[in-house]
């Protein structure tokens, strides 16, 4: 019960941050674009890099959740949870590798 809110509340968190950056507040809040240079960071597409991150981290959101939860009925809790963790990060992996193609537009 307790890694089943766990679960429910990191899939909140991660809707959350899909929709509630933006323009005016990746500046502090998206790692590496906060770090940036002011000519770096003219240099870098976030409008277009936040096309790619906010609906990517929706969906990463609602469907983490739900195959934790998909998972949890078909096997057991630990081998659910080692799942659903390396399905968190293949697609974290596959936002840098296209997060990295916004730089010098």
């Amino acid at each position: 019960m307790t890694l089943d809110l766990l679960i429910l509340g990191i899939g909140i968190m991660y809707y959350l941050v899909g929709n509630f950056i933006n323009k005016e507040n990746a500046k502090i809040l998206l790692a590496g674009y906060n770090t940036m240079s002011n000519s770096e960071r003219e240099k870098f597409d976030i409008d277009g890099y936040l096309k790619l991150f906010k609906p990517f981290f929706k969906k990463l959101g609602i469907y983490s959740v739900f195959m934790y939860f998909l998972l949890s009925l078909i096997v057991d809790e630990e081998t659910a949870i080692w799942i659903w963790f390396f399905i968190q990060i293949i697609p974290l992996v596959i936002l840098a590798f296209y997060g990295n193609s916004y730089k010098n537009r």
